[in-house]
């Protein structure tokens, strides 16, 4: 069996490995990485052989390491993403290509549905009733999204958020305040199973998630990078921030909101913490806009939207869909029961 891992930013990393008896047995680690002393290669596949075919990535990275001394170097790679690719070999775990992804297009919902369905879809996937998902937002009323561990006192500001019109949901996943008017952000879902990111700590399986988006940016004109723990920068600075949450059942959400054209006033009227990520960025104009994929590219929200979809389907398989009935009729019922009830909503005041 054979298994490979591209490291984001590092190497490729290959596996073959057989299993005899329920333990691994003739491993043969390479890849276009770089190892020295060359005999290190040896010592890797030596601390894997006889391993239980049902170790998880983390005690094969763990076998490992502690096979190898101070002296060894490993560059672009590591113990975990040998682990990766062995589970890969099993079929424990997956990579991009092994899936078949539903593409979602943005659909204009009650921004709240959105939210609900953050919970809904990956349950779905999860279970196996859905495969593998990516689906951007749209929405037709403007409403504030906080982090499930956020404090809405701190957050924000009642009166201004009455002056405005501007409702407040809590998500289930952590991260940061989303401030949210129709048109003025690009946001997206993606659902997929948690063998897809099997051995990836958070902070790996951000970057390995962002990855497909660094790509899209690129077509668009932008030069993107991932900035740990959970954001996407450009040249000019912050344009996007990402959350993700993880199912016990079996599946892991990953969802990046990206400014298009904010209206600063506004989210300083709404947003607590925004005034002061704000006088941080430098910004002395109450007329200034936050406008980074807008002025960057030049594009109109929905091109953007379409470019992204486009880069997607160029990269990885995908057939397009839509929501079922019962996906907006459970999202309704979470809406009614959970995302607009106050013990949610407040359960950190």
């Amino acid at each position: 069996m054979r298994g490979e891992y591209k490291v984001p930013g590092g190497k490729l990393v290959a596996v073959d490995v057989d299993v005899e008896g329920g333990r691994l047995a003739r491993v043969a680690v390479s890849g276009d990485f770089f190892l020295e002393p060359d005999s290190a290669l040896e010592d890797i596949d030596a601390a894997l052989t006889g391993m239980p075919a049902d170790a998880n990535a983390d005690q094969l990275a763990q076998a490992i390491s502690g096979a190898l001394d101070d002296r060894v170097s490993m560059v672009g790679f590591g113990p975990d993403a040998v682990g990766i690719a062995v589970r890969r070999a099993l079929g424990k775990a997956t990579g991009w290509g092994d899936h078949t992804f539903d593409l979602i297009p943005p659909v204009v919902l009650d921004p709240a549905m959105h939210v609900a369905l953050d919970e809904v879809i990956p349950q779905e996937v999860a279970a196996g009733e859905r495969p593998p998902t990516l689906r951007f937002w749209d929405w037709d009323s403007p409403l504030v999204v906080i982090g499930s561990f956020q404090s809405v006192k701190n957050e924000i500001d009642a009166e201004g958020a009455r002056r405005h019109g501007i409702g407040v949901v809590r998500r289930i996943s952590g991260g940061g305040s989303m401030f949210m008017e129709p048109g003025n952000c690009i946001t997206y879902s993606l659902a997929v199973p948690t063998s897809l990111v099997e051995g990836l700590s958070f902070e790996r399986s951000y970057a390995f998630l962002d990855e497909w988006v660094m790509g899209a940016l690129a077509d668009i004109g932008v030069n993107a990078r991932y900035v740990p723990l959970n954001d996407i920068a450009s040249d000019q600075g912050k344009i996007a921030g990402a959350a993700q949450k993880r199912f016990a059942a079996g599946a892991v959400l990953h969802h990046v909101t990206m400014a298009y054209d904010i209206d600063a006033d506004k989210m300083m009227d709404v947003l607590r913490i925004g005034r002061e990520k704000m006088s941080d960025k430098g910004t002395k104009s109450a007329a200034k806009r936050v406008d980074p994929m807008r002025s960057q590219t030049g594009m109109a929200r929905a091109d953007i939207l379409t470019a992204f979809a486009a880069h997607f389907r160029a990269h990885y398989a995908t057939r397009d869909s839509t929501y079922t009935d019962a996906e907006l009729a459970r999202a309704r019922e979470l809406v009614e029961t959970k995302f607009s009830n106050p013990d949610w909503t407040f359960r950190v005041p």
